[in-house]
């Protein structure tokens, strides 16, 4: 129901009082610009570029009264950026000043109707003062943008949304220098028709809505959504706070932020994008800005794709990665070749809930610092993640990166600090980046489907579960992980060209530091895996990367040193495996066909560690442990007991 339909016997939000006032406009005659100028602090701004494209971040006015460009951002909706800043540089600029219960219009285009102002054609309005109960709607149908200047205002409704926009070409929401804007709902809307749902958030746009100014605009919204628009929601500048008891941010088409502070804290979602519809639409982009988000569900959430580039962000979804529910461990079968899978526990959330950033097509990022803590998977696609840079901070109750098809990993520093598996995927390609996985269970597993029904699997080349189309390639990067699981595990085959190889692995006996279905072939790169002894395995005698698989007699307590010395005292490597182990694993180009090489154990060096692995200094000689000549792509050194496969 658009809001021209009942300008005559205008109900206005509730006052507690049975009287309609009703205050016409006190002027006809517009402001120019420099008189508004006068009223309306300044915003940071830049003057358009010849072409009619902003030359920089978006203004209002100057403060000596000078004209600059408006704030309409470039984004997926905003069609007339340039014809949104003609409307403040070359038309008047309408007053509306809020005093409690009463309203006063000064200049053309808005009518005041009682606590409500009714805008009703494109311009600029300066909006300032306390409104206790009421509201600013927008219905215009002219092909004009709205331009509304928050200039230090106060509203609130307790029967609708502050802030209604019914119909508009484009609305922009230019918060003022140096100015607070508050909005706040009550906990229940009033609605003209049975039936109706909308407007449901404390600012709501039907049309493109953009948000952009350096003043600061503080929304409690206590009946649902915090800011929303049905079409594209641009946010540019401006140091925003959301309270929401449903969504904070909402925007059905898109969500595009490039700048300014963000605060959200929302009983629902924190960001989300809703068109579920057109696949080119429902999505969300960040370019820039510092985003903190606390969300009982997804911390951002887009029907088709998240891509980001830069900024700052912060997400606590679901109360954290410790508020994750227990998982239930089905037991690990004695049998050798032969185990189950733990499973999670029936959780008493909703399944799939407080993930960090959830995409249902794909997530994109090339840039910004991103932290997020989750109760769920930090990083989830139900089809496919690119990770091409960024500097990102994970702690998950359950995946950190989940996808369900691929994952890619081009560049960036990724840092998961706490998850149940780390990286999780049919597919996954490492082609750079630094990586490390502190996990629960196992830290890069390669697997169809979604997870959490029960699996049973036969160990051996030919085991149940082996998928020919689940993969992990390493072609490069700097990889380390720490995990009570698997270090690998492949439901399928292992592809490794290039990159180094950290794995400090479990020390249950039916777990292995790396664990493969079909296929470990390794022709470059390095590689040193510590763990248990019972499900050990070595790269394939495919490689073409000689490798050697030590088993110990005994458990080695952690820390104690594993040096492996050619026989013209050449080091092939110094480990310190960070937990007790039975078993190590190294792959590198320093294992000469031909060559005989001895296994040391502890000692000391004093060479310089990193990551327990030691470069330069003098090993002193612990206990010698065994000797191995290389003949062949894998050789087996030490005990063999224990070795299943």
């Amino acid at each position: 129901m658009r809001v021209s339909s009942w300008i005559i016997g205008f109900v206005i939000c509730s006052l507690g009082v049975s009287a309609l006032i009703l205050l016409p406009c006190l002027s006809r005659g517009g402001l120019d610009s420099a008189d508004a100028a006068s009223q309306v602090p300044a915003l940071a701004g830049a003057p358009l570029a010849s072409d009619g494209d902003l030359a920089g971040n978006p203004g209002i006015l100057n403060s000596d009264g000078g004209a600059t460009s408006v704030a309409a951002p470039p984004g997926p909706g905003f069609t007339t950026v340039a014809a949104a800043s003609e409307t403040i540089t070359r038309t008047s600029v309408t007053q509306i000043d809020l005093a409690g219960s009463s309203i006063t219009v000064t200049g053309s285009g808005a009518i005041a109707q009682g606590c409500r102002v009714l805008i009703r054609a494109g311009g600029t309005y300066s909006i300032r003062g306390t409104l206790d109960d009421g509201q600013i709607v927008v219905d215009s149908s002219d092909k004009n943008p709205v331009v509304l200047i928050l200039n230090g205002v106060r509203i609130t409704c307790s029967t609708s949304s502050p802030i209604y926009v019914a119909q508009a070409k484009d609305v922009v929401i230019a918060l003022a220098v140096g100015t607070e804007n508050v909005l706040t709902d009550g906990s229940s809307y009033v609605f003209d028709t049975p039936g109706a749902d909308e407007p449901n958030a404390a600012l709501f746009s039907k049309d493109d809505l953009a948000i952009t100014g350096t003043g600061s605009l503080i929304v409690n919204a206590n009946y649902n959504n915090g800011i929303q628009s049905k079409d594209d929601l641009t946010i540019t500048g401006g140091t925003i706070t959301v309270h929401a008891a449903n969504h904070g941010i909402k925007g059905k088409d898109s969500v595009v932020i490039t700048g300014g502070t963000i605060t959200v804290i929302a009983g629902n979602d924190g960001i989300q994008a809703s068109n579920e519809e057109d696949p080119s639409k429902g999505f969300v982009r960040i370019e820039g800005g510092t985003i903190s988000i606390k969300a009982d569900d997804d911390g951002i959430q887009a029907e088709t794709s998240v891509l980001i580039s830069n900024g700052y962000i912060t997400i606590v979804s679901g109360g954290g990665s410790t508020n994750a529910p227990e998982r239930q461990t089905t037991g690990r079968m004695p049998m050798p070749g032969m185990r189950i899978w733990d499973q999670p526990a029936v959780s008493t959330a909703s399944a799939g809930r407080a993930k960090g950033i959830k995409a249902n097509v794909d997530i994109t990022i090339d840039g910004g610092t991103i932290t997020i803590d989750a109760a769920d998977d930090a990083i989830h696609s139900n089809d496919s993640i690119t990770i091409n840079g960024g500097r990102l901070t994970l702690a998950s109750g359950d995946d950190a990166v989940h996808a369900d098809s691929t994952i890619e990993i081009n560049g960036g520093d990724i840092d998961i600090t706490a998850c149940y598996e780390g990286i999780e995927s049919a597919v996954i390609t490492i082609n750079n980046g630094h990586i490390r996985i502190v996990a629960s269970d196992d830290a890069i597993n390669a697997a169809s489907g979604t997870g959490g029904v029960p699996m049973m699997r036969q160990m051996g080349p030919q085991a149940m579960g082996g998928a020919a189309d689940n993969w992990l390639y390493i072609n490069g990067g700097y990889i380390v992980i720490d995990a009570m699981g698997d270090g690998f595990d492949v439901n399928g085959s292992i592809v490794m060209t290039g990159g180094v190889v950290l794995i400090h692995g479990p020390t249950v006996t039916m777990e292995s530091a790396i664990d493969y279905d079909r296929t470990f072939t390794m022709t470059g790169g390095y590689l040193v895996a510590a763990g248990s002894a019972g499900m050990a395995q070595a790269p394939s005698a495919s490689s073409t990367v000689n490798s050697v698989m030590m088993t110990f007699p005994s458990v080695q307590p952690a820390g104690s040193l594993v040096h492996i010395a050619a026989a013209d005292s050449g080091s092939v490597v110094t480990f310190a495996p960070a937990k007790a182990y039975q078993s190590v694993v190294v792959a590198s180009p320093l294992l000469k066909n031909g060559s005989t090489y001895t296994i040391y154990s502890g000692g000391r060096s004093s060479g310089a560690p990193v990551d327990g692995l030691y470069s330069g200094g003098t090993y002193t000689p612990g206990t010698q442990v065994a000797q191995f000549r290389v003949a062949g792509s894998v050789t087996y050194a030490g005990a063999a007991a224990g070795r299943f496969r």
